[in-house]
């Protein structure tokens, strides 16, 4: 599936390297706070803390166009990628049989070319953007601390291991749950479908009370999954927000007893400050980036399950020559049964049909009449016997020849 993704080469490099610079100018930003409290607010000198401030805005103007360039090559990629994957995905179902698709399923496939084509799109325009920027936010917000101060730094190894832990605990009990979500999308999609083709035949037999309390359940289910992976991300926030409190306390702490001591300056505990902060913000975005792109992934993996199937009825290269003189339509001896299906649903089924005859089909629901329709179109496949249009086996016609003949 990456192959799709090869007209975007030039985007899909530009996107992650401007959002590096605009995490560079970002971790430059604390140490310019620093000078502006241990020079600027110490001297006061009103004209050098104006003067930082500028560059602190211009810094902020900087990030700001790197950020707003990497969203526009990520985007442009993600999008095209998503575009050229759901036209591929739209081809090949079309060559595949109704065997295929009932074996996969009308409403999976709309969810696949729908849902997780958009869920891919997503996955990739994250990747793209934040997936380098948030591992080097945090890794660079640690290398400055140290160069700050090393002991007061320490903090960072022990606060950042135990926020990763608890995103770690959280994402390992939610990511599961996600899958769960898109298998039962996938069921509330197939009852919508088979209620809305099937109507009359509900009507018919009185079932609307179970389908509608079918529906319900489904629904019922899908919503308990949801409300209890947002459960499991709603504790995510406050327990690594503590951790990071409590990392910025003890940063105060020490490096008010190092300030008395004269090892560190004010300016610098602020930028300390700063760092735990940005580490924090980052390693919250990389969790979210972890379980976008899992999801991701996921629906990767459903959507190339479609590409990957083949057809159960390859089609000749070229259309056999008709016969002159032949009926129009000759069914010879047909039998058919669904696949995975108890019984056969018509059998022993001959009849032709001359130019300029017309033909009649009628009977009750159930009793195959859409069915013969579908095996002149080659929608299906006969068990036994032969469909022939102008003397000719209709497989041995390409569908394109096939429908156009029938079209006329």
């Amino acid at each position: 599936m990456l192959g799709y993704l090869k007209d975007y080469k030039r985007e899909s490099v530009l996107a992650p390297l401007f959002k590096m610079l605009e995490a560079t100018f970002d971790l430059f930003v604390p140490l310019v706070m620093a000078d502006i409290v241990n020079i600027g607010i110490a001297a006061h000198d009103f004209h050098y803390i104006l003067v930082r401030c500028g560059i602190l805005l211009l810094l902020a103007m900087i990030g700001l166009a790197c950020s707003l360039t990497a969203q526009y090559f990520s985007a442009k990629a993600a999008v095209g990628y998503s575009t050229a994957l759901r036209h591929a995905l739209f081809e090949h179902i079309q060559t595949l049989s109704f065997t295929e698709m009932d074996t996969l399923g009308t409403s999976t496939l709309i969810t696949r070319m729908t849902s997780d084509v958009n869920q891919v799109q997503t996955g990739v325009n994250m990747f793209i953007r934040l997936a380098i920027r948030a591992p080097f936010l945090t890794v660079g917000s640690i290398v400055m601390a140290f160069t700050i101060n090393w002991k007061i730094a320490l903090v960072f190894l022990l606060s950042t291991p135990l926020i990763v832990f608890v995103l770690y605990r959280v994402m390992s009990r939610s990511l599961p749950e996600y899958t769960r979500i898109q298998r039962q999308q996938d069921v509330i999609s197939r009852l919508a479908g088979e209620n809305l083709e099937g109507a009359r035949v509900i009507r018919a037999f009185s079932k609307q009370d179970s389908e509608i309390e079918q529906f319900q359940q489904a629904g019922d289910t899908l919503s308990d999954i949801t409300i209890r992976v947002g459960k499991l991300s709603a504790a995510l926030n406050p327990i690594t927000s503590v951790i990071a409190n409590l990392a910025i306390v003890a940063i105060v702490w020490f490096g008010g007893l190092f300030a008395q001591d004269g090892g560190i300056e004010q300016g610098q505990i602020i930028a300390m400050v700063n760092y735990m902060t940005q580490t924090l913000l980052a390693l919250i975005v990389l969790a979210n980036i972890i379980v976008i792109l899992t999801k991701a992934l996921a629906s990767a993996k459903r959507v190339s399950e479609v590409l990957a199937q083949e057809s159960s009825m390859p089609e000749p290269r070229q259309s056999a020559a008709e016969k002159p003189g032949a009926p129009r339509i000759e069914f010879e001896s047909v039998r058919f049964a669904y696949p995975d299906a108890g019984e056969d649903a018509v059998e022993g089924v001959s009849f032709s049909v001359q130019p300029g005859q017309t033909l009649g089909i009628i009977g009750g629901t159930g009793c195959g009449k859409t069915t013969l329709v579908r095996l002149l179109t080659r929608d299906y496949d006969v068990t036994g016997g032969a469909v022939r249009v102008d003397g000719t086996d209709v497989r041995e016609y390409t569908s394109r020849r096939l429908h156009a003949k029938i079209g006329l």
